[in-house]
């Protein structure tokens, strides 16, 4: 229904009460507000937001020196480092979009995304030459390059005719930026991890951006100032909006290079960090550290975590190592993080099992994204509030992808009933929270019953001698397929016999649950540490 006339009329959109939603405008405020506070630490050197501005503001103007503009691609290949941080305000400044690379995939990858992006200029560290120097043979059209010499880092080939910091030089104080024209403004590129085929471009937006960013405070309860330490890739989803969100609170960027043990709790001592962010893959490695690495902390912090479905066991191994726990899902198509385990303050009373069975679940929607839903994936009906009845996780909202670049098909099936499919498969219960069973390619049917990998994965990872786990199928000539169980131990454990783990299972699950086959050895991961289970199921079927 049209707005009633009385309220149109002489009412229109001007400069004096409305500007388009965007992450930048974070940015200007704690130049303005907070210009002496500390924005970014790296190693012994310390910006300003006032000095961080004017870098973003050089990087921008030297960017449109090279015809850099609207709707252009900027690609960046980086660690955790000051400049990766920049380029999340200096491309947007431009009109431009932010294409930041995993610095963990291969050169073909790397130079398909580059091609299909368009990229018209790659900020590139030194360190990543070798792969990077590939990808670029095989363009024809290759982006221009500026390289990135970090002197923390171990160094490489320069593959441009410019480093960053001279290139900084040529770029003006005063550069006179402007909010995009359009909210719906792409502001993003990232690629899906690509497990199968090409990866897919996904095409993020000025408001999405700046809502999710808004999201992460409210969701976090984070207050002004805090202090942050990039444990999470800045290259993943953009750092979950985080390069955004932490301007808006005027907080601290500790900018880490390699996601070591010793040196994040080294920086949690050193910095006081309040905050991290990061897979159950990082978690994992900071509880299974050496307790002496954790000694002088005496503050609270605390840590989002994300995956499909975290294993109980880290949930509960984090918080015994002082760390308190958010729980946050989503996907890249969702700007990372777009739903909660909002936390009850009565869980505090609970024993930890039952704490951490509760903040297992990926939860309910953030608040700022419109609706998450578990419906039938045929029907988009909602399924039963009764924590068994299995359906697809769905979103719709501000904080969702415009579509996937070049890709209409993709886009429309991605977006079928007005929705957006994830493919994850999940129950819902009766409070409205939301727990994943399992990707809908991941989950075992054996002989007529469906089997949740990660139920059993959840019970692998609760003994003592377990570090990883993965549960596949496998064919059965029974059953049609069985788990098959692939599992690395922790350093210095004692070998654990196959019987004994299947055993382990069959005392804590139905017996159709159990593996099988139990498997062990190290476990093949994506670039992004996703353990690799296209890989097993191959390996499954000769095994």
């Amino acid at each position: 229904m049209v707005h009633s006339r009385i309220f149109n009329e002489g009412l229109d959109k001007n400069p004096g009460n409305f500007a388009p939603l965007s992450p930048l405008s974070f940015m200007a405020w704690a130049a303005d507000v907070y210009p002496q506070r500390t924005a970014v630490v790296y190693g012994d050197r310390q910006i300003s937001w006032q000095e961080v501005l004017r870098r973003c503001r050089r990087l921008a103007s030297a960017l449109t020196s090279l015809g850099v503009g609207v709707g252009d691609t900027v690609a960046v290949m980086a660690p955790n480092t000051p400049p990766m941080f920049e380029a999340h305000y200096g491309i947007p400044m431009t009109g431009a979009v932010i294409n930041t690379l995993n610095t963990r995939l291969d050169s073909r990858t790397l130079a398909f995304m580059l091609e299909h992006g368009e990229s018209k200029v790659l900020l590139t560290d030194t360190e990543y030459a070798k792969t990077i120097a590939p990808a670029l043979q095989a363009l024809d059209n290759p982006p221009v390059v500026i390289d990135v010499e970090d002197p923390l880092g171990p160094g490489g080939e320069r593959l441009g005719k410019i480093e960053y910091e001279a290139f900084l030089e040529q770029g003006a104080d005063d550069f006179a930026w402007q909010l995009p024209s359009e909210e719906w403004n792409a502001i993003a590129l990232s690629y899906t991890s690509g497990t199968t085929g090409n990866p897919k471009g996904v095409v993020t937006h000025h408001r999405g951006a700046y809502l999710n960013a808004i999201g992460n405070i409210v969701t976090w309860a984070m207050p002004h100032f805090p202090v942050y330490l990039w444990t999470l890739p800045m290259f993943h989803c953009n750092g979950w909006c985080f390069p955004w969100t932490l301007a808006a609170v005027a907080g601290t960027s500790v900018c880490l290079r390699r996601v070591e043990p010793e040196v994040i709790f080294d920086l949690i001592k050193r910095h006081r960090v309040s905050h991290f962010c990061g897979a159950p893959v990082v978690h994992n490695m900071l509880i299974n550290a050496p307790a002496q690495l954790r000694q002088g902390i005496e503050h609270r912090v605390k840590a989002m975590i994300a995956g499909a479905a975290p294993p109980r066991a880290v949930i509960e191994g984090v918080e015994r190592i002082g760390v308190e726990l958010t729980h946050v899902y989503g996907l890249t198509e969702v700007y990372g993080p777009a739903a909660v385990c909002a936390k009850h303050s009565e869980w505090d009373q609970l024993p930890i099992e039952t704490r951490a069975a509760l903040n297992g679940r990926q939860g309910v929607r953030y608040p700022m994204q419109e609706a998450m839903a578990v419906l039938d994936p045929e029907t988009l009906e909602p399924v039963a509030r009764d924590g068994q009845t299995i359906g697809e996780i769905f979103f719709r909202g501000n904080i969702t992808m415009k579509g996937y670049l070049k890709n209409p098909g993709a886009t429309q099936e991605a977006f079928a009933g007005g929705w957006f499919h994830t493919g994850d498969l999940a129950v819902i219960d009766e409070d409205g929270y939301v727990k994943i069973k399992d990707r809908s390619k991941d989950i075992i049917i054996s002989g007529g019953e469906n089997i949740s990998t990660i139920e059993i994965e959840d019970v692998l990872y609760s003994h003592p001698s377990v570090l990883e786990a993965a549960v596949v199928a496998k064919p059965d000539e029974k059953w049609g397929e069985a788990p098959c169980a692939f599992v690395a131990l922790k350093d210095g454990a004692e070998p654990v016999p196959e019987e004994e783990l299947i055993e382990y299972c069959r005392q804590r699950l139905a017996h159709f649950k159990c593996p099988k086959k139990v498997v062990f050895g190290a476990l093949p991961k994506t670039s992004t540490g996703k353990i690799q289970k296209n890989v097993l199921r191959g390996s499954a079927r000769d095994v």
